[in-house]
């Protein structure tokens, strides 16, 4: 009898397309989910005939409670190599294996200056408006050349979003609370002298750090009020990391010029989410990581793993 396999969150069902499962094939039925399973007891009963799930990202959290009720569980796939959702002491309990797959920074990248370029140009409204009769022309675009832009984390990503800066002729800073002359330097970048700082003088703002103890709730209510009236802030990182309710506030009261997102605090979001109707917003549904090479990438290594696992010699085991 096959193994079976489901993967979660396939929602443009393209998980057996964009990889080669063939290795796999005799011995492992695969199975895609194109909607996602809301809370644990909808997810322990849609896995409870699987011995292999495939997971994307940190949407769907596997705590020790949901582990111990899928008895049939080996084998979790989770595509990155970082994950906090994942009871990794109870799946070691239980005997499940879990590993990871390579992820590329370039998507994210990509998508963050997609956003920043969509607000800074006003793409958005102005697409809606030729498309349906409406006015020609009713927006005036923010410059980018010689505005300053303002990074919190310069990391793998950050790094590369403020080569796109200067290559706009942007003047890029950056700030986080390990960041060092040298590293700034060395990226081309200015060192904030602090992040109070970094909000008030920068023209844009794009967040770049990872979901910490310290970095949870980063960005307050105060935090957003130093940002300028005419100031955007974008995060493609972790929303989290940015009160949720304040950035609301401050979009509705037109405290800042606009908001660039691509991660919630509740994913998928509900239908009836304040979000989704929020003034000065241009959202997307965590698109970051979503593009062919990565997906090829996620995929791909997905199976290698099930493949090196059924042959007794997992790879890429995570944490």
């Amino acid at each position: 009898m096959r193994l079976r396999c489901a993967v979660l969150d396939d929602f443009q069902k393209v998980a057996t397309e964009v990889a080669d499962w063939s290795a796999v094939a005799d011995e492992v039925e695969v199975v895609s989910f194109d909607r996602h399973f809301d809370g644990e007891d909808a997810l322990a009963a849609a896995l409870a005939d699987f011995d292999i799930v495939v997971t994307l990202r940190e949407r769907v959290p596997f705590p020790g409670s949901l582990i111990a009720r899928l008895p049939r569980l080996k084998l979790l796939v989770a595509s990155g190599m970082r994950n906090s959702v994942i009871d990794y002491a109870a799946a070691e309990a239980h005997g499940v294996t879990v590993c990871g797959t390579a992820s590329s920074s370039t998507p994210p990248v990509e998508l963050t200056w997609a956003l920043l370029l969509g607000l800074a140009r006003g793409i958005v409204e102005e697409n809606n408006a030729l498309r349906s009769g409406g006015p020609w022309q009713s927006t005036v675009g923010a410059d980018l050349h010689g505005r300053r832009l303002g990074l919190l984390g310069l990391g793998k990503i950050g790094s590369r979003v403020a080569q796109v800066g200067l290559a706009f002729g942007m003047r890029v800073s950056a700030w986080s609370q390990n960041l060092t002359r040298e590293r700034a330097e060395e990226v081309g970048v200015e060192l904030a002298s602090s992040k109070e700082e970094l909000l008030a003088g920068s023209d844009f703002v794009s967040v770049h750090l990872a979901l910490s103890d310290r970095t949870r709730g980063l960005l307050g209510p105060a935090e957003l009020a130093l940002l300028k009236p005419t100031a955007y802030l974008v995060n493609t990182s972790r929303a989290a990391i940015v009160d949720q309710d304040a950035l609301l506030d401050a979009l509705r009261s037109g405290r800042i010029a606009g908001a660039g997102v691509d991660v919630f605090d509740i994913e998928p979001l509900p239908d009836d989410h304040p979000v989704r109707t929020a003034p000065r917003l241009l959202a997307t549904p965590h698109l970051g990581y979503v593009s062919q090479a990565n997906y090829a990438t996620y995929y791909g290594h997905a199976v290698e793993d099930i493949r090196a696992f059924l042959d007794g010699s997992p790879v890429r085991r995570l944490p």
